[in-house]
């Protein structure tokens, strides 16, 4: 699992870190009455409490993280042409859109590629690559930023937190109820919590985090759609299709975005079979119909 997105990443290590500080302070024993009986309901807001805690914490840090691992370089004074025409577009297409201006930036790869991440519709960050602003004329460069200012104005971020939240709670409900009754079933542990309860609930937690993933995943593509369509909007319709067809003749080619941050960008390499559940972008393919067929 390469392919996902760094606020996934972030949030799988806050998860991970938090579960493991509950255990070691042994706050995971008020989840059960007289050391026997699971207590459901305080399991469930226990979760939900690291569940949507690791979500907003990761939502909270996605712009700092993404600026640091892309070496994402912010434009606060243009010194070119190229960097004041970037950012009055920018501004422009915000204006248009409804959301405060976003921070700009370019951060160094020869692949044409962009992202947006931020805890808010005001607080955003849209970020080019060199390879974009080279590969691409400005009417394709204006429709991809169209599409990541669609990300910002249609709260993605703010979404896909909500939907991780939810995912999590689940994860880490469900492999605790299955850690439990097979440290009761098969380990025969009759009182507190057996080695088997332990095994089972990490396991568990990464098979049904596998699972998670694939729905997180359905909703990055289906935004992806919807992002398209804002850039069309805002944009033009053929300028966007212009330019998702200009990143179809560089989509084989290896991809340098770090690999944890592949789903924030306007692209990603094309996937088959069970691989294309864990993909966070539509076929280009399918992307350019669906422009077409708005009309």
């Amino acid at each position: 699992m390469k392919r996902v997105l760094l606020f996934l990443g972030t949030n799988l290590a806050v998860i991970l870190l938090a579960s493991m500080t509950f255990r070691l302070l042994g706050f995971e024993s008020i989840l059960y009455n007289n050391g026997v009986d699971l207590n459901l309901q305080a399991l469930l807001v226990f979760c939900a409490l690291i569940g949507f805690g690791g979500s907003f914490v990761s939502l909270l840090m996605s712009k700092s993280i993404a600026k640091w691992t892309t070496k994402a370089q912010v434009i606060d004074s243009p010194r070119t042409d190229g960097e004041r025409w970037l950012l009055s577009t920018v501004q422009r297409l915000a204006k248009e859109a409804g959301i405060g201006m976003p921070e700009v930036a370019v951060f160094p790869s020869p692949e044409p590629n962009a992202f947006a991440t931020g805890a808010s519709r005001n607080k955003s960050l849209v970020a080019v690559s060199i390879g974009l602003l080279e590969h691409m004329d400005r009417q394709e460069v204006e429709a991809v930023l169209g599409h990541e200012i669609g990300h910002v104005a249609n709260g993605d971020m703010v979404t896909l937190t909500l939907i991780q939240g939810v995912v999590n709670t689940f994860v880490l409900f469900f492999a605790r109820v299955i850690g439990f009754v097979v440290d009761r079933v098969v380990f025969r542990t009759e009182q507190g919590l057996g080695m088997g309860y332990w095994i089972t609930t990490i396991v568990a937690e990464i098979v049904l985090g596998l699972l998670a993933t694939i729905i997180v995943m359905w909703f990055s593509r289906q935004r992806e759609f919807r992002a398209d369509a804002a850039g069309a909007r805002l944009a033009g319709r053929q300028k966007m299709i212009s330019a998702l067809e200009r990143l179809k003749r560089y989509q084989e080619a290896p991809s340098t975005m770090p690999d944890a941050l592949v789903a924030f960008g306007i692209s990603e390499n094309a996937r088959q079979g069970m691989r294309a559940l864990f993909t966070s972008h539509p076929p280009l393919d399918e992307r350019i119909a669906a422009l077409r067929n708005a009309g």
